[in-house]
């Protein structure tokens, strides 16, 4: 129990070194970064791994090798209050095996970041300190290159002329583009996008003004079509 506790506790502690926000500095994170290192009770820090690794297989990891049980339904809270940070701060990456994976996929998966794995390694050692302060410098130098690389493959959408809006890449997305840039032009002529979805964020796209306008109020926590056009006889020159 005290391998487990040490490791849980230190873990803790390197969410915290490396400037994380104060709602991932908990068990919950703990327990995430200890899976991704596939770091079991008793294993030293130096041998630490990489594994691909989804949100349930951590929540199982967590409860066969820590004692831990975690409801299903705080599924979504590992993915959007601790995996989802992780990847922001260039801790974790995101579907490194397929980076074009969509962000709904039962299969998309998480693995540390090469220099985070170096340095964790190090945890516990003389150079820690050293390390963590080399690793600090660099860090916003490779968030803005993996940010870059997210973009990348996500999907254009032409929503009007000359602007345009990127959804989270996968077959949902293309749908969603479909509608917008060849169903929207052919069957609704002149409407207006409102609403698009997006499944990586919910709110792809959203003109609240234009809802406004038409009295109309929506629930942020509510469910959402895919797509919402706004569309009148006027729209296609008809009077």
């Amino acid at each position: 129990m005290n391998n487990q506790n040490d490791h849980i506790e230190a873990a803790k502690k390197i969410v915290i070194s490396l400037g994380l926000p104060r709602a991932q500095q908990n068990e919950r994170s703990a327990v995430c970064l200890l899976a991704l290192l596939n770091l079991t009770p008793g294993k030293a820090w130096a041998d630490a791994e990489n594994p691909l690794v989804g949100i349930t297989p951590i929540m199982d990891w967590a409860r066969d090798n820590f004692g831990k049980e975690y409801a299903p339904n705080t599924r979504e809270t590992f993915r959007r209050q601790s995996m989802h940070q992780f990847c922001d701060a260039g801790l974790a990456l995101y579907n490194p095996d397929k980076p074009d994976r969509p962000v709904n996929s039962p299969k998309a998966v998480y693995q540390i970041e090469p220099a985070a794995l170096n340095l964790v390694r190090t945890f516990g050692t003389p150079k820690w300190h050293d390390n963590l302060t080399a690793y600090l410098a660099e860090r916003e130098t490779l968030v803005a290159r993996y940010a870059r690389e997210r973009e990348h493959n996500r999907i254009p959408v032409e929503i009007a002329s000359g602007k345009q809006i990127t959804l989270s890449p996968g077959e949902h997305s293309e749908l969603i583009r479909a509608i917008i840039e060849d169903f929207a032009p052919r069957f609704a002529p002149g409407s207006a996008l409102i609403y698009a979805g997006d499944t990586g964020e919910k709110w792809g796209y959203f003109d609240a003004d234009l809802l406004a306008i038409l009295g109309v109020d929506v629930d942020s926590h509510g469910k959402m079509p895919d797509v919402a056009l706004h569309f009148t006889m006027m729209s296609r020159g008809v009077v």
